[in-house]
């Protein structure tokens, strides 16, 4: 027991990380945090509870101590659900133990969220194979029986999966440090007010509780230890309660530094309408029939576990869509719009009354000036106008094509209460013959001259839209600093692309970045061609890519794409990609460029070709023949081709 405790304290921060990347992604990071320290906090075995499972062996097998710790860890952090975050979410309160009031948690940025996101989507013990193998340094033996001795069902396959995610070294290499603790946590308090709010009614509630049990104790004559149980709790019977909603003042966001969904005031015209704001909380706690759900990848839709703010309550005409079939398109609905931690609850039902009633939800980790700048009102037919709720920050509103870069923005009128006027949304079948998006501005009293681009792609939070320009060209900018897609570049990058947002919708995206990371002269004098790839950042983290080739006359030409990727991202800035392709005098080459720290490229294989520089270009080997690029970096590391070939189609 006292060598199993020890163990535990000296490598406290590597469980932690086992257990933070293990975890389901759908909890939020909070309870991610709190559950990862709980499950290396009860790892310990029981007294006189017998050896540790697995047997003998040595200090990282199954029968070790450090084995055993582990493989407690891995139980705790692979076991479905459990019933701590089931009674977590029955009662409002976080696992236990520890108990955490009135802060949020989450790991620093650049640790071990940014692997945990990575890996989002795949199973735990994928996970937890990975952070064991690449990060904990475990042999892929080692890994197999840990995992079988915690349950895992296909321990051997899980490892194999793990080997073959392709994670860049740069973001994992200074996570195996002696000098990265994953135990180190992030903090910020929770909404003030709303603590406040809270504190006075617990207060009240727990007068009122002790009242009325000592009414109860005095009327029927029951002993004084016998207590009476309330039927639900004060805490469950508040997150329904309508009156117990969160309200920011309406100047709230001039006066923070935390400008995001959080400093939302409540708007619309039916705030005060205590019978719809019921049935919209009622319908996000019981699910009753009737009732349509989506929600983005990774998001959670179990009910508040404290009173959720209020955002928005009103009628919105025109948002009628696919759940109220019988209402004419421009019909009105009454929209209320929840704000619960890291995501956002969009209710929708007829104006009428409880008729075609919607409930969509939405991450929101680390919104911002621009991903909080803007809320959908509702899901309208395909090819309908939409409305949108504004930030309180924003100044002004227009619209314009993405596939029309030199046409000017069109305003868009704005009312009192923050929500615009119809709006244009792209098709989602059909002829891509437009791509509408909104421009917005910023307030001076948040940043001077900020202008930047949301896109609707179905859900509630529309997707923020960058660009990065090349490196070494006009406007060129320091690596990772995408810009926002407003400038003349920016708007000629996106034209050839925007049509493939449509691929992204219902993906839980948070941000596309386009990035020119390379320019390259095409032979047989065919001009000059620009290398980009496209990066759609979800909510939870990962990303998909693709690398195009963007040729001077015509369509792009795809390279390449990877899903779940850390390429093209703040982690993943080194690239280098090929291509084949036929000049227009009929002849085939092997193309290829890297980013701004690529040095020399080389291709071997069918072509056998090296050039210095970032660039690469050669006479094609046969179709479908095998072909592996390198690079060689500034700093004299190497790397490969995204695709892991130069081939394409002819």
């Amino acid at each position: 027991m006292e060598r199993a405790e020890a163990v535990l304290v000296e490598h406290y921060p590597h469980l932690i990380r086992l257990a933070y990347v293990t975890l389901p992604g759908s909890m939020g990071r909070h309870s991610r945090v709190l559950l990862a320290h709980r499950a290396v906090q009860r790892a310990l075995p029981r007294a006189g509870g017998g050896p540790d499972p697995g047997g003998p062996g040595g200090p990282d097998s199954p029968g070790g101590p450090l084995g055993g710790v582990r493989i407690r860890v891995l139980r705790a952090a692979l076991a479905p659900a459990g019933r701590a975050r089931a009674l977590s979410a029955r009662i409002g309160t976080p696992p236990a133990p520890p108990f955490v009031w009135g802060l949020r948690l989450w790991p620093p940025a650049g640790g071990i969220d940014e692997v945990a996101r990575l890996l989002e989507g795949a199973p735990g013990a994928v996970r937890a194979a990975f952070v064991l193998h690449r990060l904990d340094g475990l042999p892929e033996e080692a890994v197999v029986r840990l995992l079988g001795a915690a349950g895992a069902a296909d321990p051997a396959d899980a490892v194999r999966e793990a080997l073959a995610r392709p994670v860049d070294e740069t973001l994992l290499r200074p996570l195996r440090t002696p000098e990265h603790d994953a135990s180190v946590i992030s903090t910020r308090p929770t909404d003030l007010l709303r603590r406040r709010r809270r504190v006075r009614a617990g207060w009240a509630a727990a007068a009122a509780v002790v009242a009325l049990t000592g009414g109860l104790l005095v009327a029927d004559g029951s002993p004084a230890g016998t207590p009476a149980t309330p039927a639900a709790g004060p805490v469950a019977a508040g997150v329904l309660d309508p009156a117990r909603l969160v309200r920011v003042p309406a100047e709230a966001w001039a006066d923070t530094a935390r400008v995001d969904f959080t400093a939302w005031p409540a708007r619309g015209a039916r705030t005060a309408d205590r019978s719809l704001l019921a049935r919209a909380l009622g319908a996000w706690a019981a699910r009753p029939g009737g009732v349509s759900v989506t929600a983005a990848p990774g998001t959670a839709t179990d009910p508040p576990a404290h009173p959720p703010q209020l955002l928005y309550a009103g009628n919105v005409q025109g948002a009628a869509g696919a759940a109220d079939g019988r209402a004419p398109a421009d019909a009105s609905r009454a929209v209320v719009l929840l704000l619960d931690g890291d995501r956002v609850v969009r209710y929708t039902e007829a104006a009428a009354g409880p008729r075609g009633r919607t409930l969509d939800f939405a991450r929101t980790d680390e919104a911002g000036v621009t991903t909080a700048a803007a809320l959908a009102l509702g899901r309208p037919a395909d090819g309908r106008p939409a409305r949108y709720l504004l930030a309180p920050w924003i100044a002004r509103a227009g619209t314009r094509d993405l596939l029309r870069p030199g046409d000017d923005a069109t305003a868009l009128a704005v009312g009192a209460d923050g929500v615009t006027a119809p709006a244009a949304v792209p098709r989602t079948t059909g002829a891509c013959d437009a791509w509408p998006v909104l421009e917005l501005t910023s307030s001076a009293r948040i940043v001077e001259k900020h202008s930047f681009v949301l896109a609707d792609l179905g859900a509630p939070t529309p997707v923020h839209l960058t660009h990065t320009p090349l490196p070494d060209g006009p406007g060129a900018v320091p690596a990772r600093q995408p810009r926002e897609a407003t400038g003349p570049a920016a708007r000629a990058a996106w034209a050839p692309v925007a049509c493939r947002l449509r691929d992204l919708r219902g993906g839980g995206v948070r941000a596309v970045n386009v990035w020119d990371f390379a320019a390259s002269d095409l032979p047989d004098g065919a001009g000059r061609a620009v290398w980009t790839c496209t990066r759609a950042s979800g909510w939870a983290g990962p990303g998909d890519v693709l690398v195009q080739l963007r040729l001077p006359a015509g369509p792009p030409q795809d390279v390449t794409r990877a899903r779940s990727t850390a390429a093209c991202g703040r982690f993943g800035q080194h690239l280098l990609a090929g291509t084949r392709w036929r000049s227009p005098a009929g002849r085939w080459y092997l193309l290829a460029a890297g980013s701004r720290e690529v040095a020399a490229v080389t291709a071997t294989g069918a072509v056998r070709a090296e050039a210095n520089g970032r660039t690469l270009t050669a006479p094609a080997g046969p179709e479908g023949a095998p072909v592996a690029l390198t690079a060689r970096l500034a700093s004299g590391a190497r790397i490969t081709a995204l695709d892991g070939a130069g081939g394409g189609r002819d």
